[in-house]
């Protein structure tokens, strides 16, 4: 089924019209006029955390589809944080996230929204969590958003898929440099070129 529910459409950046410069075009992703609805404390930590995001605007944009309410982006942060879906090097300060499984406890723990992890998930799988009623997290490479070009690798990125019509997938992609790019649909055979086989699947 296609995304019928009235899905909102979220990015990871406070200023949607400001990613085509921030992904292509080398602008600083922390200078951002809108930062503080991120509920980021300070420009520096949302210059930190909002490229790593794209998990949290997924979430976020499951929440508000079911109530049409959700903490800020930054309070699903630290709430994730807490349960170790994110991680920091003591040295080099690199964070390595989204962590499927204490990302999912934290889901359904908080909020509660049922989470599974599927570390393995073919694309007839996915179309099988679609056609169960289930949205999916899925990991996908950034360059999704330009699926004319050969996908340039998978996976690194998450993309909310929230129904299918056929063969074709429509979702979410929090990074999407325009609006047809950030609510989008593909064929899954074009899909499963930027997938990497992994996710989060939600009720």
């Amino acid at each position: 089924m296609p995304d019928l529910r009235p899905f909102p459409t979220i990015t990871q950046y406070a200023s949607p019209d400001l990613i085509p410069a921030i992904v292509y075009e080398g602008r600083d992703q922390g200078d951002d006029p809108r930062w503080a609805e991120s509920g980021a404390p300070d420009p520096d930590t949302y210059r930190t955390w909002c490229g790593h995001m794209c998990g949290i605007a997924c979430l976020r944009m499951a929440l508000l589809a079911r109530t049409g309410e959700a903490p800020t982006p930054f309070e699903l942060l630290d709430g994730a944080r807490k349960y170790g879906a994110y991680t920091e090097d003591p040295d080099s300060g690199a964070i390595h996230g989204l962590i499927y499984a204490p990302f999912a406890r934290y889901v359904h723990d908080v909020h509660p929204l049922h989470a599974e992890v599927h570390p393995t998930l073919t694309a007839s799988g996915l179309l099988a969590l679609l056609d169960r009623g289930r949205m999916v997290m899925a990991s996908v490479h950034k360059e999704i958003r330009r699926p004319e070009n050969p996908a340039p690798g998978k996976g690194g990125h998450l993309v909310l898929v929230t129904g299918r019509q056929g063969d074709t997938v429509y979702f979410r992609n929090p990074s999407g440099h325009t609006e047809q790019a950030r609510s989008a649909r593909l064929p899954i055979t074009t899909f499963a070129e930027f997938f990497a086989g992994r996710g989060v699947s939600l009720a």
